[in-house]
């Protein structure tokens, strides 16, 4: 039931929290209730106190509930890096869908997220470096084209492998675009995209790479992701300064890149 604002207590706010850990979600064909990642509940507590405190600005409440509330604390997930064994294995097994192989070199070559490489357009890339400014995301309402997760777009390089790679790729899209003729998507511009150049389902994908990685018997929890953290941890190996590291995942701060991969930094005191 509504209640006004002032009304609202610590307790309240915290049997919420703990509701939507045990059921705030809903599954995506049956909508029936599920629970809710101890992130994505903190991350909603976020936003309830930013409304709280623009609140008291306006003088609408004395003061912020959700302070005093007790949000869930996240465990601190390790990022899982492939060893170049298990990384080559991955990139010569990979098949299908047709665009899957060199959609895993971009990803390892650049460390970019999943959404950012689907919505990556022949256009972004200009002199050998790929323009992240958008992702694409899957909704209840279908695929949408958003801004990157921080809303900063940044430049990356692409090593000259991946280019000579990607232009092999474009060849052979070229000739689906033909066969497809005027109902071949090319408005879209899309790299990676299905056989008439609509948008891949990023969920598809995710569970493509994760099947393959079952299947290799990669390190429990490996995933898509994981392409990220093994560049991340090639970069730390070779010493490329923390900074640099930060700028190419597109993170906003590089707080971010300690947190998730301070256990990667290994002799950096000697």
């Amino acid at each position: 039931a509504a209640m006004p604002l002032a009304e609202i207590t610590p307790l309240h706010l915290s049997r919420e929290w703990t509701r939507l850990l045990n059921c705030g979600g809903h599954t995506r064909k049956t909508k029936t209730p599920r629970p809710l990642k101890a992130k994505t509940v903190r991350s909603i507590a976020g936003v309830v106190s930013s409304a709280f405190g623009r609140a008291v600005r306006w003088g609408l409440v004395a003061t912020n509930p959700v302070t005093a509330s007790e949000p869930p604390v996240p465990k601190k997930r390790l990022g899982i890096a492939l060893t170049p064994a298990q990384h080559a294995l991955v990139m010569e097994s990979a098949t299908s869908p047709w665009c899957l192989p060199i959609f895993l070199d971009v990803a390892s070559a650049t460390a970019c997220r999943r959404g950012e490489l689907l919505a990556l357009r022949w256009t972004d890339i200009v002199d050998g470096r790929a323009m992240i400014a958008r992702s694409l995301c899957q909704t209840d309402d279908g695929l949408q084209f958003k801004d990157t997760k921080t809303d900063n777009p940044h430049l990356v390089a692409i090593p000259e492998d991946t280019l000579a790679a990607l232009e092999a790729h474009r060849l052979r899209q070229d000739e689906f675009r033909k066969q497809f003729g005027p109902d071949y998507r090319a408005d879209l511009d899309l790299i990676f995209a299905n056989p008439d150049g609509t948008p891949l389902k990023p969920d598809s994908i995710s569970a493509t790479v994760s099947l393959l990685f079952r299947k290799l018997k990669m390190p429990k929890g490996a995933s898509l992701h994981s392409l990220r953290h093994t560049h991340v941890s090639e970069m730390l190996d070779e010493g490329v300064p923390l900074p640099v590291i930060s700028a190419r995942l597109g993170h906003s701060s590089i707080r971010t890149t300690m947190d998730i991969y301070a256990h990667m930094i290994h002799g950096q005191d000697d």
